[in-house]
């Protein structure tokens, strides 16, 4: 697998494009238990997201969000991607839930922080999240067992390399990937405990603007699709293309196969929780995922999700 960390340069919501990413995934189909005028009741695309139990209510037209402690307003939301690079700001701009969420988390876990007793004068709001984090993540271990698991599904990966080799590799990066989900666990954790409301006339503008790029597209499409999310010049990526050109050929009308080079969409891969490449996300006919693979992923693998899809030559 190749590492991926997206530097969306100066983007104010850094801290959270490794530790965060994977909390903002579209989902499609009604949310079971959804309460009515929640976020995840009208827009069942964004049932996954911090904002999901959000109140869809008529704020003023400055105010985005409400909550207890907090608001949070169309101009810090303009300020935030204002000044950004001209491809990431344009991402952004078709993406202003994405960051409207994560700028509700980050005020949320600085309330967390002073609650734990971090928020000190010495620390700025960045260190003050992180040594939360961090705290919460203290006790996240990988045994040799789980590294020798991971290395024997993932051998063509190393290039056959023997264990002894890639071990610290491997568990560094599965140590990694276990702080990220311990993150993410605490987060969709505190949804519960906080009580939000969005501006409803805003959301009904952005949520038409979220969906227009190839992936929403392809779920939106009534065919099963699937999706890889990667690069050019990553060693398993490039092993991917030929099986990616294969199924466009064996499946034109049955099949959408969707390629997202995450240098060129970093904003889209941070919000389907893309942290290494490449990854494969199957979906139904519906759009609802129902497999994820990260690595290199076998033909005959993929034929085999192929077939629980219902899609066959």
């Amino acid at each position: 697998m190749c590492n991926l960390i997206f530097r969306n340069s100066g983007l104010r919501y850094k801290i959270f494009q490794v530790l965060l990413s994977g909390l903002f995934l579209f989902l499609s189909g009604p949310a079971i238990g959804a309460e009515a005028g929640t976020l995840e009741s009208r827009y069942p695309e964004f049932a996954q997201g911090f904002l999901k139990s959000a109140k869809l209510e008529t704020l003023d037209d400055e105010t985005l969000l409400k909550a207890e402690g907090f608001t949070i307003s169309r101009s810090e939301i303009a300020g935030a991607v204002d000044g950004q690079d001209p491809k990431i700001r344009q991402q952004l701009e078709k993406n202003l839930i994405f960051v409207l969420e994560q700028e509700t988390i980050r005020r949320v876990l600085l309330n967390e922080a002073q609650k734990a007793g971090i928020a000190t004068a010495e620390k700025d709001d960045s260190q003050k999240i992180q040594a939360l984090l961090e705290n919460k993540t203290k006790e996240v271990t990988v045994s040799e067992k789980e590294a020798e698991s991971f290395y024997q599904s993932n051998k063509e990966m190393v290039g056959g390399a023997p264990f002894e080799q890639v071990a610290e590799g491997i568990r560094h990066y599965m140590l990694q990937d276990k702080k990220q989900q311990a993150v993410g666990d605490y987060i969709d954790g505190l949804t519960d405990s906080v009580h939000l409301s969005v501006n409803e006339k805003w959301m009904e503008t952005q949520s038409l603007l979220a969906v227009d790029n190839p992936v929403d597209k392809a779920r939106r499409s009534g065919k099963p699709s699937m999706v890889e999310f990667g690069a050019t010049g990553c060693v398993p990526c490039d092993m991917m293309q030929p099986i990616l050109d294969k199924l466009q050929k064996d499946y034109p009308e049955k099949l959408n196969v969707v390629f997202i080079h995450v240098g060129e969409e970093q904003v889209l891969a941070s919000r389907y929780g893309i942290r290494s490449i490449p990854v494969q996300v199957f979906y139904d006919a519906q759009g609802k995922e129902v497999f994820r693979h990260t690595g290199f992923l076998a033909e005959t693998e993929v034929t085999k999700q192929l077939v629980k899809l219902g899609v066959e030559k």
